[in-house]
C-alpha cells in the first residue's frame, strides 16, 4: 500500500510538471507570433526596398535608353544638317557650272560671230582692193585695145605688136584669176544695171531695146559691175 501511496504521490508530482511542460510550448505560440509579425514588417521592408532597387534600375535603364535615343536624335539631327549642307554647296556648285558654262557659250557664241564678222570684212576689203586695182588698170586694158584697133593687118606679125599683144594676154590673164570678167552687151537686152546706155540708135538687125553697139567694155569683179558697159542701145 505504501508504494501504491508513493507511486501516486509520484504521478501527482508528474502531473502539475507535465502541464508546465504542456503549458510551455502553448506560451511559446504568442511569442512566436510576435515574432513572426515582427519579421514580417522586416520582410515587407525588404520587398519594398528590393522593388525600389528594380524601379531604380528600371528607371535607370529608361533614362539610358532616352539618353541614348537623345543622343541618336542629336547625332542623326546633326548627321541632317551635314547632309543639307552638302547638298546646299552641290547646288550652288551645279549653279556655278552652270553659269560658267552658259559663259562660255556665250564667248564661244561671240567669238564664232567676230570671227565670221572678221572673215566676211576680210572678204570685203579684199574684194574692195581688187575692184579698186581693176579699176585703176581697166583704162590701161582700153588703152591696149585701142591700140590694137589701128594696128594694120599685115602689121600684126611685128614683133613690138606681138610683144604688146603677149604683155595684153598676161595682163588679161591675171585679172581673170582675180574674179574680174567682161561684160556681155552687144546683142543683148539692155539691162540698166549692167549697161549704160549713152545714145540710141536705129538698127535693122536687133530689136528695139537691144545693145546695138558697145563703145567702152565693162567688167565684173566676183559678179559685182566693176564698170558697166557703154552701150548704143536700139530705139
Amino acid at each position: 500500500m505504501a508504494e501504491e501511496k508513493d507511486l501516486q504521490q509520484d504521478e501527482t508530482l508528474n502531473e502539475p510538471g507535465q502541464e508546465a511542460a504542456a503549458e510551455a510550448p502553448e506560451a511559446e505560440g504568442p511569442e512566436a507570433e510576435a515574432t513572426e509579425e515582427a519579421q514580417q514588417p522586416e520582410e515587407a521592408e525588404q520587398a519594398t526596398d528590393t522593388e525600389s532597387a528594380g524601379e531604380a534600375e528600371a528607371a535607370e535603364a529608361e533614362e539610358g535608353a532616352e539618353d541614348r535615343d537623345h543622343r541618336m536624335t542629336r547625332e542623326e539631327k546633326r548627321a541632317a544638317r551635314k547632309a543639307s549642307k552638302i547638298d546646299k554647296e552641290k547646288e550652288a556648285m551645279q549653279e556655278k557650272i552652270a553659269g560658267l558654262e552658259d559663259r562660255v557659250k556665250r564667248q564661244l557664241a561671240e567669238f564664232e560671230n567676230f570671227r565670221n564678222r572678221t572673215e566676211k570684212e576680210k572678204s570685203e576689203t579684199f574684194e574692195l582692193g581688187v575692184r579698186s586695182v581693176v579699176e585703176k588698170l581697166l583704162p590701161v586694158v582700153d588703152n591696149f585695145e585701142r591700140g590694137f584697133a589701128t594696128v594694120e593687118e599685115e602689121d600684126k606679125n611685128d614683133p613690138f605688136v606681138d610683144g604688146m599683144s603677149r604683155v595684153y594676154k598676161q595682163l588679161m590673164t591675171e585679172l581673170e584669176k582675180l574674179g574680174v570678167e567682161p561684160i556681155e552687151a552687144v546683142g543683148k537686152p539692155f539691162d540698166p544695171n549692167l549697161h549704160n546706155a549713152v545714145m540710141q540708135t536705129q538698127s535693122e538687125e536687133y530689136e528695139s531695146g537691144t545693145v546695138a553697139q558697145e563703145l567702152q567694155k565693162g567688167y565684173t569683179c566676183h559678179g559685182k559691175v566693176v564698170r558697166h558697159s557703154m552701150v548704143s542701145v536700139v530705139e
